[in-house]
Parts: structure tokens; sequence; C-alpha cells
């Protein structure tokens, strides 16, 4: 019976597993995110300690969804997130964070 819910369990788990992102990362020395990103998942690693959201986010991404990003952080410090003056996110290292046009979301 425990085998048949620990079955049960794994099986449900891996049909709520997320989709797939493509990953994507920063030009070495740059700290611009940029706007054909959305819809993707950026690593960071060892990149600047202060990253920059582009200026006018997009409405859209490449796939016609509303724009957002997941950015992971790999370290080894903190990252800082800065978009327009209302927009200012720190996401420690091992943290995923989606950042969208509405509200940030950490996991």
């Amino acid at each position: 019976m425990k085998a048949l819910l620990v079955g049960v369990a794994v099986l449900i788990g891996q049909m709520n597993t997320p989709q797939e992102k493509q990953v994507v990362h920063l030009q070495p020395h740059s700290g611009a995110i940029r706007a054909d990103f959305g819809g993707k998942l950026l690593e960071r690693r060892n990149a600047p300690a202060i990253v920059y959201l582009p200026m006018a986010p997009p409405k859209l991404d490449s796939q016609g969804n509303p724009w957002s990003l997941d950015i992971k952080n790999l370290g080894p410090g903190g990252v800082a997130v800065v978009g327009t003056s209302q927009f200012n996110l720190r996401i420690m290292v091992g943290k995923l964070c989606t950042c969208s046009r509405v509200v940030p979301r950490t996991y």
C-alpha cells in the first residue's frame, strides 16, 4: 500500500513539473538584461552585483506572452535587479525569481 502511494505521489510530482525554459546568460562584464531574454531563464553566475532590466520593458515576449524573465542566482554573491524607480529586487544565492511587468516573485 505504501509503495502504491509513493508511486502515485511521484507520478503526480512529475506531471506538475514546470516546462523547461531556454537558459540565457549575460554578456561578460555586462549588467544589462536584454529585452529578448523575455520568457527565458537567466542564470547569473559571477555576474555584476547589480543587473538592470530593459529601460522600457516590452509588453510581450517572443512567444506573444506577457514579458517576464526568470532569474536564477548561482552566486557567488547576492544580486540586485534594478528597473524603473519603483522596481528594485534582491536575489540571494541559490534563489530563483520571476520578474515581470506586474509583480516580482521569489521562490
